[in-house]
């Protein structure tokens, strides 16, 4: 017994004859009548009902067409399951990341050590990096360009897209100690609306903090006026240590200023700045992006406590 034999058997009854059999297995009809014959002498049963117009399946036929279909099944599955690991492999993975997250783990997510792990355990993997605006890093995720990204959100994720928060923390102005901002805050907390007019330093537009700035002032009645960028917190802490502007960051950058700066907790509504996995809905196309997704989204932080 052979499979091509449960496969033109399988043919025969589906298509009702054997000349359309022959033409969807792209072999000879008398090819396909033969090995069936043969298949029925091997068996000792008459498996097909070749009197009618249609061919069927007699009561033995049937029993063994549904053993028969199991069988091709399985070896479909075998060949799929072998593709897969080729792909594995041999496969691609194009990661986006949001400044920074390949310098320093994003909280208790280690970008990088999670990246390192991967390599060495599918050393054949190609895996490209690229940093960039969060807005633009998720338009590339949509269009297919990027498999996974860690970006900022500025709200929910865009359609078609799937996020999982990674880091939310509150988000802060930073000034010089002598700032009047100081004293117009209350138990170290700054209404928004005291922003209004102050020369800002802030993220560059696409990102998911200068989002959330901008619609949060929108919602307020006004435009921030923002006179210096920088891709880093870290740099937008400093410059505001120098007297250059008021800078919006998430609470801890302001330690890179020095001494000599304050960090006011932005209220009213509170600012928060959200860092997130994100990939599209139906899945990564590739079998590696597909794995590499799996082992980010196993790294992730429990949303209760602890890592899930």
């Amino acid at each position: 017994m052979e499979l091509s034999q449960l496969r033109y058997l399988v043919a025969v009854v589906d298509e009702g004859g054997f000349t359309r059999a022959a033409e969807r297995l792209h072999v000879s009809q008398p090819g396909v009548s033969a090995q069936v014959r043969q298949l029925e002498r091997e068996l000792g049963q008459r498996l097909l009902d070749r009197s009618g117009r249609r061919v069927t399946p007699t009561e033995a036929g049937a029993a063994v067409l549904v053993h028969a279909r199991a069988a091709l099944a399985a070896v479909e599955g075998v060949r799929r399951t072998a593709d897969e690991f080729s792909g594995l492999l041999r496969g691609r993975v194009a990661l986006g990341l949001v400044p920074g997250a390949a310098s320093a783990a994003v909280g208790a997510f280690d970008v990088v050590g999670l990246l390192g792990d991967f390599h060495d355990a599918y050393p054949r993997v190609e895996i490209s990096l690229a940093e960039d605006t969060s807005e633009r890093m998720l338009a590339a995720l949509r269009r297919g360009e990027l498999d996974v990204v860690v970006a900022g959100l500025a709200g929910e994720p865009p359609q078609g897209i799937t996020a999982r928060v990674v880091l939310d923390e509150p988000l802060v102005a930073v000034v010089r100690a002598a700032d009047p901002l100081v004293r117009a805050a209350v138990d170290g907390r700054l209404p928004l609306a005291e922003l209004r007019g102050r020369a800002l330093i802030a993220l560059p537009r696409g990102t998911g903090l200068r989002g959330v700035l901008e619609r949060a002032c929108a919602e307020a009645g006004f435009g921030p006026r923002v006179d210096f960028e920088a891709a880093a917190p870290a740099v937008l802490a400093r410059l505001a240590g120098r007297g250059l502007g008021v800078a919006v960051v998430p609470e801890g950058a302001e330690s890179a200023a020095g001494p000599g700066v304050r960090a006011l907790r932005i209220t009213g509504p509170e600012l928060r700045g959200r860092v997130a996995l994100a990939w599209r809905t139906e899945g990564p196309s590739g079998t590696a992006a597909a794995h590499l997704l799996t082992r980010l989204r196993a790294a992730l932080p429990d949303p209760a406590g602890g890592a899930g």
